[in-house]
Order: C-alpha cells, then sequence, then structure tokens
C-alpha cells in the first residue's frame, strides 16, 4: 500500500503514523521522510531527551529513533544509514571560535566541552565529543549536558563550546553559531527499533525506502 499524498484525506484503512524518536526539533528527521518520499502525515515525531534516549522505544510510545552511531543495545537493532551529518562545534556568538569558515577539533580543545549525560551510551559520547583529539590534547568534558535550553544558556554566557553536528543549525537561537569542524569525519544516522518486535508493514516499507533514499 502506497503512502497517501500530501495534503489526501486518509482513508479509514490508512496505518497510523510512523512514530519516529527525535531529540529536538524534527528538521533533520524531515528531510530524511521527504527523501524518502514520505509526506509529513505519514510521520509523527516523539521526543526524546538526551539523558534517557531509548525511553519512548523501550515504552512502546515510538516505532523507531533516529540515532547516530551504534548504541550497542542489546535490545535495539539499528538499520543501514539514512543520512550523514557532519560535524560542527556549538559556541556562543561572542566566542573566539564564533565566525569561523571552519576550525580544527585540536583549536576546540582549548576549551572546556561537556561530559556524558544520565543513560546515554559512553561509548557513544566518545565519538560524539571525543575524550582526545587525533593529535593527543585532552578534550575537557566538565559541563553538565542536560536539555537543549539549557546548553544554549551555557554557551551564550560562557566559553564553553559543545562538539556536535552541522545539523543542529537549522535548530538553535541565533546568538548560537555552529562551526564546522573539519577533520571529524561525518555521523552516520540511522533508525533504531526495539530487537524482536515486529515491525508493522509500513514502518518496514518508511525504514526501506529511507535506505534507499541515501543511496541515490
Amino acid at each position: 500500500m502506497p503512502f497517501p499524498r500530501t495534503g489526501a484525506a486518509p482513508s479509514p484503512a490508512a496505518p497510523r503514523p510512523v512514530r519516529l524518536g527525535v531529540h529536538g526539533p524534527p528538521r533533520q528527521a524531515e528531510r530524511i521522510a521527504a527523501a524518502a518520499g514520505v509526506p509529513p502525515s505519514a510521520v509523527e515525531y516523539v521526543p526524546y531527551e538526551v539523558a534517557e534516549p531509548f525511553a519512548p522505544l523501550r515504552a512502546g510510545l515510538a516505532d523507531l529513533m533516529l540515532l547516530k552511531y551504534d548504541p550497542l543495545e542489546p535490545d535495539i537493532a539499528v538499520s543501514a544509514p539514512v543520512a550523514f551529518d557532519g560535524r560542527a562545534v556549538l559556541v556562543g556568538a561572542g566566542h573566539p571560535l564564533a565566525g569561523r569558515g571552519e576550525v580544527s577539533i585540536e583549536e576546540v580543545a582549548d576549551y572546556e566541552a561537556f561530559r556524558c549525560p544520565g543513560s546515554f551510551p559512553a561509548h557513544v559520547w566518545d565519538l560524539v565529543v571525543p575524550p582526545r583529539t587525533p593529535g593527543g590534547r585532552t578534550i575537557r568534558r566538565v559541563h553538565p549536558m542536560t536539555t537543549l535550553g539549557a546548553l544554549a544558556e551555557l554557551l551564550r554566557s560562557s566559553p564553553a563550546v559543545h562538539v556536535s553536528f552541522r545539523s543542529l543549525a537549522a535548530v538553535l537561537p541565533p546568538d548560537i553559531e555552529v562551526v564546522p569542524v573539519h577533520d571529524l569525519p561525518p555521523s552516520p544516522v540511522a533508525f533504531g527499533r526495539l530487537r524482536g518486535v515486529e515491525q508493522p508493514e509500513h514502518v518496514a516499507r518508511f525504514v526501506a525506502a529511507a535506505e534507499r533514499a541515501v543511496q541515490r
């Protein structure tokens, strides 16, 4: 059964939207769905917090979640990549790195970063915010990571930095800058789902369409 056309009234037999877990605004997820040819009405975005990223999936509130890197959780299966996200550092508008076209992670190590939050997988945080640069410098991960709002507040009021992803440029306030980091590789973006839970047909088709789209 094809996805209903954008703007078309769903038929009584139409499947419910795919429930996709996201952290923060769903801009990247919307782009992935659009590239897969899936209309907005076919996807419902379910927020999750970075301190408990798998809670909606494990509670049955989401069919899938968008994630970067494999969390290596025994109950979470990971799809093939559905996008790639370039690396960046988030800084306040008055920061010494603000306004640059790009920076090296070696320069970023001059400033304090954020430590792994809550139950977030530590090995994934090491990929997001590496403990050391390729040149051997330590990245001082000292600030608590809680919400995007609290992150932005600390960035605008201090020289702290957050090593993150370019996709956040579309969702952060204008006084927080996203500066590309040229010497960290892009992150694969994939769907996570619970192992042993049979996916409805329309969810499986969504995953397959997104995997095909990124290969084009």
